[in-house]
């Protein structure tokens, strides 16, 4: 019988080391599988390493293949601002333009309207005083500022799971929410509102807690419909916001298809995203049809773009090429109230401004 090579021959030979002599295997009447196994595999599988077909194509590194897809900026230094009124609607909030415009809410309207913002963001319109929402929106309308989102209810569920436990009175708690929320819309010419569904119930399934989330924002876009508003549900990250159900743009996709109405769809923010998945563009075109708002802010430090590891420059490339035309909200702090943090927050946004009239 012909000698078997010993494995050790193989890996020396494989390692490029000078081959042990071959040591046959005593012939015995009985061969056991294993031993007979134990020589073949290594022997094949070194054979099989040493063959090379000279007239194959080379294999290419598909990791080491890339696109263009972004007009490239080195840094947003190089990118000349724009002037006049803002092509994109980035939305400020109360309090960003302070040091500039003074404390008085409608005169930070009409600062940032004579800086050329044409939107407006404010997520606690719904709980302040029916005088000050009666104010507020008529000088927006007077400013032509168009509203953004405004979060619909007091965030009750911070303090405990209310959508996704199911519980019958924090649903109507809710649905007094919605039922408010509408008349705060009315006052302001906002037409969305952003939900967030709360703290998970931990005795329950994450499938249970998600239908009664459904069932919820089903009874609520009944309710907003005739008002012609949209629901936008947020996710929000788990590090900042321990406890909270919704943490994941997939999972707000899931809610939005779920409850299949055009008055539920998806707010994407791109902090939140980047905390807990990064992967920004991919994941905003594959949740692409759902969405109907955004909101900017870099990370860490949840400042303006351009302050954090995100690069805000290829991100909004990105979302204007889709044909998102609609209020890009700036929910993101300032670094200070001094005036000149504020001009160079609205320099920064100038420059962002002229990339996309580039597009």
């Amino acid at each position: 019988m012909a000698s078997l090579p010993d494995w050790r021959v193989c890996r020396a030979s494989k390692n490029g080391h000078t081959p042990m002599p071959d040591r046959p295997l005593p012939v015995t009447r009985r061969l056991s599988r294993r031993t007979l196994l134990g020589g073949l595999i290594p022997a094949l599988s070194l054979a099989a390493c040493s063959r090379h077909d000279e007239t194959a194509e080379p294999l290419l590194d598909r990791f080491s293949v890339g696109e263009g897809a972004y007009r490239p900026v080195g840094t947003l230094q190089d990118i000349p601002p724009s002037t006049g009124p803002f092509t994109a609607r980035f939305a400020p909030h109360f309090g960003m333009f302070e040091g500039l415009a003074g404390p008085d809410f409608v005169d930070q309207l009409k600062f940032a309207h004579d800086q050329g913002f044409q939107a407006w963001e404010d997520n606690s319109m719904a709980v302040r005083p029916l005088a000050d929402q009666i104010r507020l929106g008529n000088a927006m309308r007077e400013l032509d500022i168009e509203m953004g989102v405004f979060v619909l209810g007091d965030r009750q569920g911070w303090q405990s799971p209310t959508l996704t436990s199911g519980d019958a009175q924090a649903r109507r708690n809710f649905m007094a929410q919605v039922d408010n929320a509408i008349g705060v819309a009315e006052r302001t010419g906002a037409t969305r509102m952003t939900v967030l569904p709360g703290l998970a119930a931990p005795q329950l399934r994450r499938q249970y807690q998600m239908a009664h989330i459904v069932d919820a924002l089903r009874e609520a876009c009944d309710r907003i419909a005739p008002h012609g508003l949209t629901m936008v549900v947020e996710p929000i990250n788990n590090v900042d916001f321990p406890g909270v159900f919704l943490n994941r743009t997939s999972d707000g996709f899931l809610i939005s298809k779920a409850v299949d109405r055009p008055e539920c769809k998806l707010l994407f923010d791109i902090y939140h995203q980047q905390i807990m998945d990064g992967n920004i563009i991919r994941d905003m075109d594959a949740c692409w049809s759902e969405i109907a708002y955004f909101q900017l802010g870099d990370h860490p430090g949840r400042n303006k773009p351009h302050t954090g590891e995100t690069n805000y420059a290829n991100v909004l490339q990105h979302v204007w090429k889709k044909g998102y035309r609609g209020v890009l909200g700036m929910e993101h702090g300032v670094t200070s109230t001094d005036p000149a943090a504020e001009e160079d927050l609205i320099l920064t946004y100038r420059r962002l401004d002229g990339l996309l009239r580039t597009i």
